[in-house]
């Protein structure tokens, strides 16, 4: 299965609630992955996002679910400064599970 999430719908053109994202990743986020679902994250009509946004909402399956939520996350439409926050908090993830395990 997959489980689209349109993160305009949730955060407007310009994601940086945390307490939005928190809450996605809670309630959607998590337990899609758990199922096995694919998880793709649709940032269509966004413009930017802060790095604390993009961290509340994958930086906890990252660190819980490990490869499910590598090989599940899909990142969808984001433009290259997302992208960009997208890739530094998964360097972020990566650094501090190596260095936990």
């Amino acid at each position: 299965m997959k489980k689209t999430i349109i993160i305009r719908k949730i955060a407007g053109d310009f994601a940086e609630n945390k307490d939005i994202a928190k809450k996605v990743r809670i309630e959607e986020i998590i337990p899609s992955l758990l199922k096995g679902d694919e998880v793709v994250l649709d940032f269509g009509g966004v413009n930017g996002a802060t790095q604390s946004f993009i961290h509340a909402l994958v930086s906890d399956p990252i660190r819980e679910l490990k490869d499910t939520a590598f090989d599940n996350l899909v990142y969808k439409n984001a433009n290259d400064d997302i992208r960009e926050i997208i890739s530094i908090v998964y360097r972020y993830m990566q650094e501090s599970l190596g260095n936990n395990e």
